[in-house]
């Protein structure tokens, strides 16, 4: 329920009024509270708790979603959230867990969107409501640098390759023939990978350049690149579509002032959000 505020007591005012006068007054108060009925109606996109935006991220995923040295959750994807429900007016809370159990959770209705680099793909607009995207990546094939058997997507053919069972990732990889090693985290793709229990990971070039910044010894490289473009968004749950609606006009609005550019600047060095 929406609070407009308790009533003011009304003050007797002796006036005459010339009632055609009167008329119109009438009719332009009605439109007043109209404005000012919808602009209330605004402040609040419907979430699971009231004038909170409860936000599903893996929190194990750096630079998008990760706990820091301090222990803080942090990176792109939990600013771009914060900076969201800030427009929305709305307060935030976090749920963390690896991406699968992450998304179970909110398929269980225990969050209202999730932040966590999420590709459009017309099988998930099936399932959930996604918002306009605010990050653009390439794929990416990850490999030790000692492996030269894989130079394209099509040798990806009969190798394995690690990834979360619901991942895009793992699901474009099938598709060159790939056979996926279920981890729960990037992280653990990429430990069996330097450990040669897998012959790639695929990834958006942006992760493997974050990982290579903070593990420059790391004995990794990219073998290839995709020419198709990735597109991100956040996930909302099916039929919120006012919520969606909400965050698209933030994200336009966080793009337009440039806030978008500068939390990629942030993490990335360059502008992602495009």
């Amino acid at each position: 329920m929406i609070n407009f505020g308790a009533k003011r007591p009304c003050s007797k005012i002796r006036a005459r009024v010339n009632p055609k006068k009167g008329k119109n007054m009438k009719i332009s108060n009605l439109f007043k509270a109209a404005a000012i009925l919808a602009l209330g109606l605004n402040l609040h996109a419907k979430t699971i708790k009231e004038g909170v935006l409860t936000v599903a991220t893996e929190g194990t995923y750096a630079p998008f979603s990760f706990y820091d040295e301090k222990g803080e959750l942090t990176g792109y994807d939990v600013d771009v959230a914060r900076a969201v429900a800030k427009k929305l007016n709305l307060k935030i809370e976090f749920l963390t867990a690896p991406w699968d159990a992450m998304l179970a959770a909110f398929d269980a209705g225990k969050a209202d969107a999730v932040f966590n680099q999420v590709s459009i793909t017309e099988e998930r607009k099936k399932k959930y409501e996604l918002s306009e995207p605010y990050t653009v990546t390439y794929g990416a094939i990850i490999v030790r640098k000692d492996n030269d058997s894989i130079k394209s997507f099509a040798d990806l053919n009969g190798k394995k390759n690690a990834d979360s069972a619901t991942s895009n990732w793992a699901k474009v990889a099938a598709s060159y023939g790939a056979q996926n090693v279920t981890v729960d985290s990037f992280a653990k793709s990429m430990e069996l990978l330097i450990a040669g229990r897998v012959d790639s990971v695929l990834r958006d070039n942006i992760v493997f350049l974050d990982f290579t910044k903070n593990q420059p010894a790391a004995p990794v490289k990219i073998a290839a690149v995709g020419n198709e473009k990735d597109y991100i968004g956040v996930a909302v749950q099916k039929g919120n579509a006012e919520l969606t609606e909400r965050i698209n006009k933030a994200l336009a609005e966080l793009k337009a002032e440039g806030e978008l550019k500068e939390i990629s600047q942030k993490y990335f060095g360059k502008d992602v959000s495009e």
